[in-house]
């Protein structure tokens, strides 16, 4: 599968130029983007030519943490058993443009914890502005041409120059005392790949699985108490807070559930469409909630958050009658 070509190693052999990201990134989703880990990973199945929704189970079983609602990834044991990817921890030891060419090499790549100060897809946000951890999917490299291609957000992106030199700390002296970036080995050699219905029936064995992890409680009934308590230091601090606020908690919540109710819909058909009728009140109330919260005027969120707990409460409930 990796190809090389003066230099440069390409696992898949793709065009950021010509990439067409998957239809779960399309910009007229209330939701575009999930976050980093999950973005990427859908992004690397569409790109292999499987259906990323097989997976997106895991957004239905999240929880509120107390300060945020749970950062949802696909579990690693269900990517391997739906599409042959075992992904685990690996030892970034060697210099990383190393070790990424070495695994292309090998049919396999990395997932990096990268700085977006140096990831200039991140223009309207991070981009030089901001040093902030980001995981991405190397897709490419080209070591003597100092280019890397790789899978972030919602697409497939290319930097070179400073920015190379930037996120593999090249070029320069810096601080001896960062610690090296997260990685992860992602192998595309472990098992078969699932197709059709086998898939569709694999994904439904899964989806049964992650009903029956969700919150015993109803967890937007604590959200509704946490909000309670966060509301005015939100409309007393700045922007930014309100920005960290809102994507750990409203904008996950919402991205999960849309994500959720497509899968929903797509693993069980018609039996599926009224959880995920529901699903998506969840969506349009956490931004709907999100553009009150933007205001930054006083407000009270009460009738809104219970409106998000009765749209999940009936979520859960359709589904269960579906899986029977």
């Amino acid at each position: 599968m990796a190809v090389a070509r003066d230099g440069a190693r390409s696992l898949l052999g793709l065009d950021p130029a010509r990439y067409e990201p998957s239809f779960l990134h399309s910009p007229d989703r209330d939701y575009a983007e999930t976050n980093c880990y999950t973005d990427i990973l859908i992004e690397f199945v569409h790109a292999i030519g499987s259906e990323p929704l097989a997976m997106m189970g895991c957004a239905l079983p999240i929880d509120y943490e107390g300060d945020q609602w749970t950062f949802f990834k696909p579990r690693p044991e269900d990517v391997e058993a739906l599409y042959g990817i075992d992904i685990h921890e690996m030892q970034p030891y060697r210099p990383l443009p190393d070790q990424i060419a070495e695994q292309i090499e090998l049919g396999r790549t990395l997932v990096v914890e990268l700085d977006s100060f140096h990831l200039p897809d991140t223009a309207a946000t991070s981009y030089g502005q901001a040093h902030v951890k980001s995981s991405v999917i190397a897709e490419g490299i080209d070591r003597e041409a100092e280019t890397l291609r790789y899978f972030h957000g919602d697409g497939y992106f290319e930097l070179a120059g400073d920015d190379y030199r930037g996120i593999f700390r090249l070029g320069r002296e810096y601080s001896a005392d960062v610690l090296p970036p997260y990685t992860e080995l992602l192998r595309l050699d472990a098992g078969p790949r699932l197709e059709g219905e086998e898939l569709r029936e694999a994904a439904r064995r899964m989806l049964a699985e992650q009903v029956a992890r969700r919150p015993a409680e109803n967890p937007f009934e604590r959200f509704a108490a946490g909000l309670a308590d966060d509301l005015p230091g939100l409309l007393a601090g700045d922007a930014q807070r309100y920005h960290d606020y809102a994507f750990a908690t409203v904008r996950m919540v919402g991205s999960a559930f849309e994500v959720g109710a497509d899968h929903v819909e797509w693993v069980l058909g018609d039996a599926g469409a009224p959880a995920a009728a529901l699903m998506r009140e969840v969506v349009g109330g956490s931004k709907t909630l999100s553009f009150k919260l933007a205001r930054r005027r006083e407000f009270d969120p009460a009738p809104a958050v219970e409106a998000l707990a009765s749209a999940w409460s009936g979520a859960f409930a359709e589904l269960e009658d579906a899986l029977r």
